[in-house]
């Protein structure tokens, strides 16, 4: 016998697999190694989502107790991916150019990036996925009991026990692999390939039990038809309301559902996926749906009357001694319920996140969105902990509803809850008319009636409604029953609920926004959700404000990244034809970061933050009106002119800074010629001098030794200074060889500190444990540059309280070594000539020096095949040192 310690083990080992196999994507994915990760089949795989455990244990429960009505789950899906898929496409296409994070998202970014929207389908989301997680729970709770049962029997607390457990467990494995980081596609390589995984798994497991119900219990096809013809289910009767009220409501759910929406929308990595997963997601439903009417048929014959038709996966196989195919389907259901909940949680993380969370984070910060810190921490830890409440809020259900309805009843309250979304969403991509308001009263309206018609009655006339108030209504006004609303009585609930809530959710919808006017951003978020085929995807929506490129880049790190968000600046200064980290602030720069930032935090909030800082004002009125009013051939006409405008434009931009630049570099020249003059002449009139002065005699052997001193210092200052030259004569031509050999990182920092007399006038921050790297490298030219960077910090850095963090890093074979001090850094307009050798910055007389220092440095760091540049938006001046750890091709020897 099957001992349920060995059940308990196998389903540890099984999770331990999956685990292993989301990190194997996980870190295929980050080394960009993506190949089969974006393939067709996982994407059409991970769609098997909406295959819970209703359909692997539910399906066939819904068919022993009403015959082939559980096909209805299954046609809804297959009708929207075969004759509905051009839904699915626009959706695809907008997720994509709008940079949709959630269902929320997507209803919040079109009416305006209003944040009121997202909350309310948060809200709602939450709310009505609940019913669906404690089904999950509950189906995995009764799987589990149905072992114990055969060892011993479980009481009511055991159940409970193991659902609280179920749920801490998967609350763990979602915020291991769904929230690891704030990816700015919200793609979660990972989980989508274990889900793939156990859509393979739980298929697999189905059809075993089919074929061995089939050809192992009954005697073949034939034998199962006949078996079929004297069963209840027989006897079914189609009734047309509830049949096409299904289908409908499996048709919208399979849009609606916050899982759905992010394996098929969020994660999708190429459109042309929908088009194998019109036909290879049907053929999967159907291998699910094979042998359903053949299990329920065999269970009702084999086990004894009042078993629960819903288990008749596992115990029919149990019954007959199979125990190694009891464990297969235990498996398949165990990754029908857990793959439901993980992503189900991931999905309504993010919403909760980003429209809950963020923008009060953004209210009660007092400098918003330019306030100090890394909000990525802060979007993660609110992700966490709204994975733990949303399993808890699942776990609660399942307790207070008792955990006996059958577990399809619980599906379908799901259904219709989110089935709310439908008006909002269909109008909001197809009607440019609707509006915020509109959306808003259809998704509270249909929401309440969903909660006062279904949900609630769901808990018994015991808990939240009470027995008299089902039976009479609220105050005893019948035509106000819950399940008999308007005095419409004789529907079956489910239809009854549906109906009513759909009905009027959609007529408040279309008066609403028949009756209000829409913002002018609802009015450019409609047009290009609507024409998004056609429409152009970088719009603007912004004019210009008083924004400062570092304040934007300083934002952006702190939600992206500093890698991601330097690399978006970095490119579009290049696009702009301008060197550095700092573009010019263009309303479609800003458009675009918007929805670069809206991949991680949401559409709403990003367009609070960047609104914080940006200060200008989104397009009016007029300016739709008359983008509206244009014709085609204008349009057309307009969008050649301006991209030649741009293009004269960006050759004129790169002309002035070329222009720019050539007369700051002529001012600094004269200046350091002018500088270089003083310098040598100054220790040369030294020398003379004093020279003059011994050759005359008469003087002590003291006043000898000292004149003979100062002759020693100025002759040495002057040939450091000649020193400095040649170095840097030598570097530019290549004319040199590098000491390769193999050096500690640390013990290189730790000397350049100490020459540079760092310790003395800074504190200084440093992670030794970091810096022990072994690299192949001159150590004296590094340590030349690393001093150079620390005795600058000396000399610059205005703080009061003086610091400098050494920052190391690896990346791709790479080390960086980063040194920020916390002064005021240097301005935007100088820091493309820093590197120059004839710059310098602020009092020449107090710097000191020639102003060879960063010119030598970044020679030095080229003939060491690596590179050193300024970091703007650090907080204070900031350099970053780039250098391979093998230095391979790095030395440069000399003809």
């Amino acid at each position: 016998m099957l001992s349920f310690n060995t059940l308990i083990a196998v389903c540890l080992a099984y999770v331990v697999a999956l685990f292993l196999i989301a990190f194997a994507a996980d870190r295929r994915a980050r080394q960009g190694k993506f190949g089969w990760l974006r393939s067709p089949l996982v994407y059409t795989l991970s769609l098997s989502i909406y295959c819970t455990a209703w359909t692997f244990y539910g399906a066939v429960g819904y068919a022993a107790r009403s015959g082939m009505e559980f096909l209805t789950i299954y046609l809804g899906p297959t009708l929207v991916m075969v004759g509905w898929w051009w839904i699915l496409r626009k959706l695809v296409r907008i997720g994509r150019s709008q940079r949709i994070t959630s269902i929320a998202d997507l209803i919040s970014s079109r009416y305006g990036k209003s944040n009121l929207l997202g909350v309310i389908v948060t809200l709602m989301a939450v709310i009505g996925t609940t019913p669906y997680i404690a089904l999950q729970l509950q189906s995995v709770t009764l799987s589990f009991a149905v072992f114990a049962d055969r060892a011993g029997g479980w009481a009511a607390s055991d159940l409970n026990a193991t659902a609280l457990w179920v749920a801490a467990g998967l609350a763990l494995f979602t915020v291991l692999f769904g929230t690891r980081n704030l990816d700015a596609n919200e793609r979660h390589y990972g989980v989508v390939t274990a889900i793939a995984v156990e859509a393979v798994m739980k298929l697999f497991a189905l059809l075993a039990v089919g074929v061995f119900v089939v050809w192992g219990v009954a005697d073949g096809a034939g034998d199962i038809l006949a078996r079929i013809d004297a069963s209840p289910i027989a006897g079914w009767e189609l009734k047309p309301g509830r049949w096409v009220s299904l289908i409908f409501l499996s048709a919208v759910a399979f849009l609606t559902l916050p899982r759905m929406f992010q394996v098929m929308v969020v994660e999708n990595a190429d459109e042309r996926h929908l088009s194998t997963a019109s036909w290879a997601f049907p053929l999967y439903l159907m291998l699910m749906s094979l042998f359903v009417v053949p299990i329920a048929v065999v269970g009702l014959d084999l086990m004894p009357a009042g078993s629960n038709p819903d288990l008749f996966v596992l115990t029919v196989p149990l019954s007959q001694g199979r125990e190694g195919l009891a464990m297969l389907s235990f498996l398949g259901g165990f990754s029908s319920a857990t793959s439901m909940v993980i992503v189900a949680a991931i999905a309504l993380s993010t919403m909760v996140s980003n429209h809950i969370v963020m923008p009060i984070w953004l209210s009660v910060a007092r400098q918003g969105a330019t306030v100090s810190g890394d909000v990525r921490q802060v979007v993660l830890t609110a992700r966490r902990v709204s994975i733990a409440v949303i399993l808890a809020l699942g776990y609660a259900y399942y307790r207070v509803s008792g955990g006996g309805a059958a577990l399809a009843a619980i599906g379908l309250i799901s259904f219709v809850g989110v089935a709310q979304f439908l008006p909002a969403l269909l109008g909001g991509i197809f009607w440019r008319g609707a509006t915020r308001m509109g959306a808003a009263a259809g998704l509270l309206t249909g929401f309440g009636l969903w909660a006062y018609t279904l949900f609630l009655p769901s808990f018994g006339g015991s808990v939240i409604l009470s027995a008299d108030l089902l039976a009479q209504g609220p105050f005893g006004i019948g035509w106000l029953r819950p399940q008999a609303l308007f005095g419409v009585s004789g529907m079956d609930p489910l239809v009854h609920a549906l109906f009513w809530s759909l009905t009027l959710n959609t007529i408040a919808f279309c008066v609403i926004s028949l009756t209000s006017f829409p913002r002018p951003q609802e009015r450019l978020q409609g047009a290009q959700f609507v024409n998004v085929f056609d429409h152009n995807p970088n719009a603007q929506g912004w004019v210009s404000g008083m924004a400062e490129a570092e304040d934007l880049l300083v934002m952006a790190q702190r939600i992206l990244g500093p890698e991601q968000a330097q690399g978006l600046f970095s490119r579009e200064a290049a696009r702009q034809g301008k060197a550095g980290y700092l573009p010019d602030i263009s309303p479609d720069f800003l458009q675009r970061l918007e929805r670069e930032l809206a991949g991680s935090v949401g559409a709403a909030t990003a367009h609070a933050m960047i609104g914080q800082i940006v200060g200008g004002a989104s397009v009016s009125v007029g300016d739709l009106m008359a983008v509206a009013d244009e014709t085609a051939q204008m349009m057309e006409y307009s969008s050649q002119l301006e991209a030649k405008s741009a293009e004269l434009e960006r050759t004129a931009r790169q002309l002035r800074v070329v222009n720019e630049k050539l007369t700051d570099l002529s001012v600094q020249k004269d200046a350091f010629l002018s500088q270089i003059s003083h310098e040598l002449r100054t220790p040369m009139t030294s020398i003379r001098a004093f020279s003059e002065i011994m050759r005359e005699g008469g003087m002590t052997a003291e006043e000898r030794g000292k004149y003979a001193s100062i002759i020693h210092d100025e002759t040495i200052r002057l040939t450091r200074l000649l020193d400095d030259l040649l170095d840097l004569s030598v570097l530019e031509s290549g004319q040199v060889e590098m000491n390769m050999q193999t050096a500690d990182l640390q013990d290189i920092i730790e000397r350049s500190v100490t020459s540079a007399g760092g310790a003395g006038c800074l504190t200084i921050h440093r992670d030794p444990a970091r810096e022990q790297v072994a690299l192949l490298t001159d150590p004296d030219r590094l340590s030349q540059v690393f001093i150079n960077l620390v005795a600058n910090a000396c000399k610059y850095c205005d703080a009061e309280q003086p610091e400098l963090r050494i920052r190391v890093r690896c990346k791709r074979g790479n080390v960086e070594v980063d040194f920020v001090d916390n002064g005021v850094g240097i301005p935007a307009k100088s820091q493309p000539l820093i590197f120059e050798k004839f710059s310098r910055l602020g009092d020449q007389q107090a710097a000191g020096g020639a102003g060879l220092g960063l010119a030598i440095s970044r020679e030095i760091m080229a003939n060491l095949g690596g590179s050193v540049i300024y970091l703007p938006g650090q907080g204070g001046a900031a350099f970053r040192v780039i250098l391979p750890v093998n230095g391979a091709a790095s030395t440069k020897s000399k003809p």
